[in-house]
């Protein structure tokens, strides 16, 4: 049901926090002034205090914002802090003794000069979702503890931004009681979350906390009380010119961390030499294939590595008790099938919203702590045809954001090669292009473009746009520039992509300083990848997606960046519960639509992988997130259905088989060999199909077996192995991983002959679920070589991935349905779907209505 346009794009509030002063002329308020806050306006606010007194007789003597240059906020309770360290006295509750003269000096300073209150003056438990993921991860490790004193359990956060996961896994650390915990990241942007959380929560008075940014001395840490490490992954990589580790890293290795964390796991700890960083063990040819599937946008991490010089393959072995890995994307190792139900804790997007609409209808008195995260949109354009033909290529044949916004040269040589073209985009977008507009007076309809509807310029005040390259970005920001743009001049073009700017949080201050406040001034910040994971801009309300963006991991990120709060806490200085929101919405635009629904199904459908009909999963999501499209003359409410068509557009026979082809089918790491080598039926499973009769038994035990081993040494030695000895576990390393590529290859094998066991049935499988429970096993048996059980118990076991499958499965069907309909024939006839679940039927078995 689409939602009204009320409701789709909601009007943004106007409002900005200001502090106050007045006076009352009587005796008993001689020399006194009272301070406050309020996001109303002061003479309302202040005839609101002063009207249930009947007091007449005041003066309102200061009424200026309460906000810094870099965007931050001071509050009444500031000022009235200032006031009291140079001397002046407080009388009762918000009244000072001092004059108009000394406030305006106070706040002043303050605008200035940000203080902190204090060390852990923050005192805060834990929200619903964050003590449960607490609780469930903490059960988790004890259970394999218990199982195995020397296991290092690993657990899974698929936790969106805001989730507080900073906060989160201190609590956790307490939990258990952790010593020692280090965090690990591919973006070093994020340090200052887990710095600022530690130091400033009361629970973690006495902790404490190392990085190569804070400082700090090893030696000098006090064994007795937590301590908290943060590094990066480029900091840790990296040998001198002899081939050894480098010294300030040494006392890493001699530690046993109580409790290793990724942060910001989806963006490079599935690659090879995260990996090894950890337990020496590699599965490239799966990695590579995982890259090849869903694609690689690890732009940041490969700027960095070109600036600073990064070698991937020096690392240092690090040993750990448990590993807790933080995303709020990580679809590729959801699809690897490396984490089980009970090693994950989900807290999406689709959760956060729908808690934050239950909040309101269970507790309708109460303040909603999830009042202040935005509802997203997604509005997507297709361009006119004659910017079409400019980039109409790719995989899809579609829009190719990347061709049609090529640019080259540097800085203000920089230009895009279609230069007239990009011009026209920029025309359309504010409602300017005379085709466009001749369209829209003869349907009778106006677009809601991005810069001239009005509806949504409010939301574009500050916006990010993602561009494909630095020529790009410079580019742009160029043609801004130039004369016949001059609307764009009240914008304020930040290019952070400049190798000027530099990498991480150095690029933060320049976009803060061009937003300030947020209220007074209009900004465009041009990015390839900076500032698109790990950063907060609250004043981002938009996201223009300039550049194809093939993992639905690395566009959400981007997305979830204008998601972030803008809110004043307090607004009027008498109510800690209560806010003022100035972002209800946040919105994403992109003009590839094929490419965006594609990852508006592919994220619905990670969001819930074991969904029964991944179409449940899509329209669970867009109810949340609802999707508008315009398609050259009217923008209409997309459904997920019709997402799914669109998402499937242009999908061939050939990209299908090649999903049946994908080494993320199947799981051959050690612990599900492990699972095969402890259950005899599945061990005589497998040794059904084709090929690992010629393979032997034995091949599982010597995967096994020589990788730990290699491990095992690999770590006790460290840097004091002998050359020989590396030429030996080389040798090792070549002899193990050749045969699990092997077994691997066998699996894939199986794997390509279910396409053909659904052609043939006549039942109509959504899920792998259906697959293996239809009721035509000597079919299945025949197909594949397998009975339906023994399939069953291997899906059990994690060695085919069911998530990955599930995709594939729907994708088959789709395809299948619509090839068929096309030519006017209706594919298994006699049946049909009803009911929640999409449950299948014969026509003469459905229920009575």
């Amino acid at each position: 049901m689409p939602r009204p346009e009320s409701e789709l794009l909601p009007p943004k509030p106007e409002a900005r926090l200001r502090i106050y002063a007045y006076s009352i002329a009587d005796d008993a308020h001689a020399g006194l002034l009272k301070v406050g806050q309020t996001t109303q306006d002061v003479k309302v606010r202040v005839a609101q205090q002063l009207k249930t007194a009947a007091i007449e007789n005041y003066q309102i003597v200061i009424d200026e914002p309460a906000d810094r240059p870099d965007g931050s906020v001071f509050t009444d309770f500031d000022v009235r802090q200032r006031l009291k360290q140079k001397g002046f006295d407080k009388s009762t509750l918000e009244w000072m003794r001092c004059t108009v003269a000394d406030v305006r000096t106070a706040i002043a300073e303050l605008r200035v000069n940000k203080e902190y209150e204090g060390t852990h003056h923050l005192d805060f438990p834990p929200r619903r979702e964050q003590q449960d993921a607490i609780e469930k991860t903490y059960a988790y490790f004890q259970d394999r503890w218990s199982e195995d004193a020397d296991a290092f359990p690993e657990f899974l956060w698929n936790a969106k931004m805001r989730f507080g996961k900073t906060f989160t896994t201190y609590k956790l650390a307490q939990k258990m009681r952790a010593k020692r915990v280090l965090v690990v990241t591919f973006k070093p942007a994020v340090e200052d979350a887990w710095e600022n959380d530690l130091r400033t929560h009361v629970d973690f008075d006495g902790w404490q906390y190392l990085s190569k940014a804070a400082g700090g001395d090893p030696t000098s840490v006090d064994p007795d009380r937590p301590l908290v490490f943060f590094g990066s992954f480029q900091d840790l990589l990296g040998k001198d010119k002899a081939g050894n580790f480098k010294p300030k890293h040494k006392w890493l290795t001699e530690v046993t961390w109580d409790l290793v964390v990724f942060d910001e796991y989806h963006f490079g700890a599935w690659r090879d030499t995260a990996k090894e960083l950890f337990d020496g063990e590699d599965e490239s040819s799966k990695k590579r294939a995982t890259a090849q599937e869903f694609g690689s946008d690890l732009d940041t991490f490969t700027e960095e590595r070109e600036v600073n010089g990064l070698d991937e393959d020096a690392i240092i072995p690090i040993k750990a008790r448990s590993y807790l890995y933080l995303s709020g994307t990580p679809f590729k190792v959801l699809n690897e099938g490396r984490f089980i139900e009970e090693q994950i804790y989900n807290w999406t997007y689709t959760d956060e919203q729908r808690a934050k609409a239950e909040f309101v209808q269970q507790h309708p008195s109460e303040p909603n702590p999830y009042a202040a995260l935005p509802e997203m949109r997604l509005l997507t354009y297709q361009m006119p045809d004659e910017l079409i033909a400019i980039a109409n290529q790719g995989e899809f044949d579609e829009f190719d954001l990347n061709a049609f916004f090529e640019a080259k040269g540097v800085g203000e040589q920089a230009a895009f090669t279609h230069k007239n073209d990009v011009q026209k985009w920029l025309d359309i977008i504010r409602g300017n292009y005379a085709p466009t507009q001749v369209d829209a007076l003869k349907t009778g309809t106006r677009p809601p473009f991005p810069y001239s509807d009005v509806r949504l310029l409010p939301y574009l005040q500050h916006s990010l746009w993602m561009l494909p390259s630095t020529a790009a970005c410079a580019a742009m920001e160029n043609l801004l520039a130039e004369s016949q743009n001059a609307y764009w001049r009240d914008y304020r073009v930040v290019n952070v992509s400049k190798p000027s700017v530099g990498v991480g949080l150095a690029a933060l201050p320049p976009v803060r300083q061009a937003i300030g406040a947020g209220f007074d001034t209009k900004t465009i910040t041009l990015t390839v990848g900076k500032l698109t994971t790990g950063v907060t801009v609250p004043q981002w309300s938009a996201i223009l997606m300039l550049r194809n963006l093939n993992a639905p991991e690395t566009y959400f990120q981007a997305a979830f960046r204008v998601q972030s709060p803008w809110v004043i806490r307090n607004p009027n200085g008498d109510d800690p519960h209560e806010e003022t929101i100035f972002k209800p919405v946040s919105f994403v635009f992109d003009f590839a639509p094929t490419r965006a629904l594609r990852q508006i199904s592919e994220y619905g459908r990670g969001l819930s992988p074991e969904t029964p009909n991944p179409e449940k999963a899509v329209e669970e999501l867009v109810s949340f997130l609802p999707v508008l499209a315009y398609d050259g003359s009217n923008m209409t409410q997309v459904d997920a259905a019709g997402i799914l068509d669109m998402a499937m557009a242009g999908t061939s026979a050939t990209l299908l088989a090649r999903k049946w082809e994908s080494a993320v089918l199947v799981n051959v790491d050690n612990q599900t060999l492990k699972k095969i080598m402890s259950s005899d039926a599945a061990m005589n499973a497998v040794m059904n199909i084709e090929g690992f009769r010629a393979l032997g038994s034995s091949v599982f035990e010597t995967v096994v077996n020589k990788s730990e081993a290699v491990t095992k040494t690999r770590k006790e030695k460290g840097d004091d192995i002998t050359s020989t000895e590396k030429k030996e576990l080389t040798a090792e390393e070549k002899e193990y991983k050749s045969k699990r590529k092997q077994i691997q290859e066998k699996l894939i094998k199986f794997a390509t002959r279910i396409p053909a066991f659904m052609y043939l049935t006549d039942y109509r499988e959504h899920t792998l679920k259906d697959v293996i429970t239809k009721i035509e096993p000597e079919l299945f048996r025949a197909v594949t070589g397998l009975t339906v059980a023994d399939f069953e118990l291997l899906v059990s076991l994690g060695v085919f991935n069911a998530s990955h499958m599930n995709q594939a499965v729907f994708a088959f069907r789709r395809y299948e349905d619509a090839s068929l309909s096309y030519t006017g024939v209706e594919s298994h006839e006699g049946l049909r779907r009803y009911g929640l679940y999409d449950t299948v039927v014969a026509v003469d078995e459905r229920p009575a209505i």
